[in-house]
């Protein structure tokens, strides 16, 4: 319910500062929730059966053609990001830090769609459902490229551990 009747010049330039706002807001939460909150085989974060392992967002998204054109947003934050765009290192220590990267990533993506509603405060329904619109076109990507490769990741260390269990001499 719209509360503040504003000219349409300031909501406009409200909009240009709310929307950064939420969008790094979201992602200073997601960086300073302890990793502890971040499990892939817990909701929000698991995966589940309808995306058959992240190849729903194949089948659908054709992520492949695309996810490589998304940004990295740990560059934003030099000290605490981890970058996500390319696996550095197949070790299952690094392999366990992206995942909960991975979470963390969709979580600072997540936060953003959830607070749409802040629009219905200053502006009209129609305005707000607008922002909504915009909040899942900036925000989903990056959500849909966050579940496709955590199952794959997952895939990698189970089959690395497997490998350790068939081949224990590999380990000296």
């Amino acid at each position: 319910m719209r509360i503040l009747y504003l000219p349409d010049e300031i909501t406009l330039l409200l909009f240009f500062i709310i929307w950064p706002s939420i969008q790094l807001g979201g992602a200073w939460l997601a960086l300073n929730l302890p990793n502890r909150f971040y499990s892939a085989k817990r909701f929000p974060f698991k995966s589940y059966n309808f995306e058959r392992n992240g190849q729903i967002y194949q089948t659908l998204f054709r992520i492949k053609k695309w996810k490589h054109l998304l940004p990295d947003g740990a560059s934003v934050w030099k000290k605490k990001g981890y970058q996500k765009k390319h696996i550095t290192s197949f070790e299952v220590r690094n392999l366990n830090t992206f995942l909960i990267e991975s979470c963390r990533a969709e979580m600072t993506h997540i936060v953003p769609i959830a607070l749409f509603w802040v629009f219905f405060l200053i502006t009209t329904p129609l305005i707000t459902w607008i922002m909504f619109a915009y909040s899942l076109i900036v925000n989903l990507p990056c959500i849909i490229a966050q579940r496709y490769n955590r199952p794959r990741v997952i895939r990698l260390i189970n089959n690395l551990h497997q490998n350790e269990l068939k081949h224990p001499q590999a380990l000296l």
